[in-house]
């Protein structure tokens, strides 16, 4: 077992030129944009010529509820596709680009770990080919042509205390989550309350990863309301007339960034949409792509399955007219033991029993798997202070619902340590057992939406919400945007509205507070409690830490 950081691991790593990487999944060099030796952007000509090719087979890697004991879903992502890789397969791996605001905070990076990362890890989790960048600045300038179209009359007639389009920035920064711009006199605008959220809640974020191509890019950012007038008439970007230098703006962050595994698996890196009131998926064109060169591609959705695999399944799945041959649920002996009240301090020492009743949250999120038509594996993401009696528990518990559970050792061994993995997600995948469907049509209103997942996949007893947010989705609906799938925003660490309720609650009560409608993207986001789209540091921020050590290489980052 290595004791080195991640880091100096992927500093290490073998890396080929990106040409070579390419050439494996038929990308030719002139279809690739390098940055650098080893990252480089797939050209829209060549994605555009692929889509005549019949689809590989798509696999969704999700979780178990997070805890702060660590599930692993990215490097299982990674060493799942390394051994795809590994037993014959041409294979892709598809992530999310990292936030700079977790990387400085307490998340750390989004590259996997130990022997299953993407590399370069320092570029990709720092400011890899700029594409948060251009979000950013796209976002930002829609913001001020917004305040730069009031200054100079208003004839929209925008009212300024309706306006809904806040600032961004890729940074986690609570001194910003509430402003006033445009004090200091007549000259500097009309002073108004704002704010900033991260980048990665930013809506342009969650358009460029819904987004078919560039001419769908700039109709769907045309759509964004930004603002009401006062008789609360929506004004959108296009009355503003941005959409067209936003579109220029993300043009290259539109098309998606190949780099490679630490085994030289191509992977597609691309877009990173909140979790929450996003859908936190990379972008459907990345996993198009990928998809039309592979015949297996490995992708993952953030946060546990019943977050990040409701939506992989009913918005991005449902948009883009994706099919998954698979599901892999992640999970860990130590996250188990959580799950069934075992202090994070005590999570060392066996606990069969703790175990056992933390797996009624492995179970639920099985259930629920399958009621989107897929067929659904455990990989239980070994640790060293695993017993073999806890492992045996949680395989017994899996072979209790019809599931296998496969311990995989990827983080320590590599590809090696998930090759079992990779040859039951083959037989899976080749046995044409699944026939998926999203849980809900597009036909039914939007609150029979949310309810059908509270009481799905949440079991919730019951969901309730204030007139005022039932007028708003009945007035959504007249005007056109009934049809539109719902993006559920509660906390990941439970099943319920409560973030301490672990396990596998029913009957709770799930209230909604807040509807947001991302007309560009294309959902209605129910908002289920506190949720915050500007995250702080942390008493001690990694940011501490991170420096350049005497050659001038990056040190600390996570």
């Amino acid at each position: 077992m290595t004791t080195r950081t991640d880091l100096e691991i992927a500093r290490a790593a073998r890396k080929l030129p990106i040409q070579d990487i390419g050439a494996t999944l038929g990308i030719p060099a002139e279809a690739l944009l390098p940055y650098g030796h080893d990252k480089a952007k797939i050209g829209q000509g060549f994605i555009r010529q692929l889509g005549d090719r019949p689809d590989g087979k798509l696999i969704l890697v999700t979780a178990i509820n997070p805890t702060p004991a660590g599930e692993g879903k990215t490097t299982t992502t990674v060493g799942l596709g390394d051994a795809l890789a590994r037993i014959g397969k041409r294979t892709a791996i598809c992530i999310r680009e990292a936030s700079l605001g977790p990387n400085f905070g307490m998340k750390g990076g989004a590259a996997g770990g130990g022997m299953a990362q993407v590399v370069p890890m320092e570029d990709m989790n720092l400011h890899f080919t700029g594409d948060f960048h251009a979000i950013t600045a796209a976002h930002n300038l829609l913001a001020a042509m917004i305040d730069n179209h009031i200054y100079w009359g208003n004839t929209l007639e925008i009212d300024e205390r309706r306006i809904v389009w806040r600032r961004v920035m890729d940074m986690n920064d609570r001194a910003l989550r509430d402003t006033v711009v445009g004090l200091g006199g007549v000259s500097n605008g009309f002073p108004r309350q704002t704010g900033f959220d991260i980048t990665v809640a930013s809506e342009v974020m969650a358009i460029l990863c819904l987004a078919e191509d560039l001419d769908d890019l700039q109709v769907r950012l045309g759509r964004i309301v930004v603002a009401y007038t006062r008789d609360k008439q929506p004004i959108h970007a296009r009355d503003l007339k941005a959409e067209g230098a936003m579109a220029v703006l993300l043009r290259d962050a539109m098309q998606p960034n190949l780099v490679q595994s630490m085994e030289q698996t191509p992977a597609f890196v691309h877009g990173g949409p909140f979790a929450n009131i996003a859908h936190g998926c990379n972008s459907v064109i990345a996993t198009r792509t990928a998809l039309k060169l592979a015949e297996y591609v490995v992708t993952e959705a953030g946060f546990g399955a019943d977050l990040g695999a409701e939506k992989f399944f009913d918005i991005k799945c449902r948009k883009a007219g994706l099919s998954p041959s698979a599901a892999v649920v992640v999970a860990t002996v130590r996250a188990l033991k959580m799950n069934g009240n075992v202090d994070r301090a005590d999570l060392g020492a066996e606990n069969v029993a703790a175990v056992q009743r933390g797996c009624v949250n492995l179970g639920r999120h099985i259930e629920n798997l399958r009621g989107f038509g897929v067929p659904v594996i455990v990989a239980i993401n070994h640790f060293h202070s695993d017993s073999a009696a806890e492992v045996q528990a949680v395989q017994g518990y899996a072979a209790s619902l019809g599931a296998e559970a496969v311990v995989c050792r990827h983080w320590a061994l590599g590809s090696v340590g998930a090759e079992e993995l990779a040859q039951k997600v083959v037989a899976l995948a080749e046995g044409e057992t699944a026939r998926f469907a999203p849980l809900y049509p597009d036909e039914i209103g939007l609150f029979a939406k949310i309810e059908t997942v509270a009481r799905r996949i949440y079991r919730a007893g019951s969901v309730v919400a204030d007139k005022v947010v039932l007028d708003q989705l009945a007035a959504w609906e007249a005007a056109g945007y009934g049809g539109l799938p719902v993006c559920m925003a509660k906390t990941p660490y439970s099943f319920s509205t409560d973030p301490t309720l672990r396990g596998a609650p029913e009957g709770h009560v799930v209230p909604v507070r807040e509807v947001r409608l991302s007309a560009g993207a294309g959902f209605v986001v129910a908002i289920c409690g506190e949720i915050m789209t500007m995250p702080g540091l942390p008493r001690h921020p990694a940011a501490e830490t991170i420096g350049l050590d005497a050659e001038g290489q990056v040190e600390g980052l996570f």
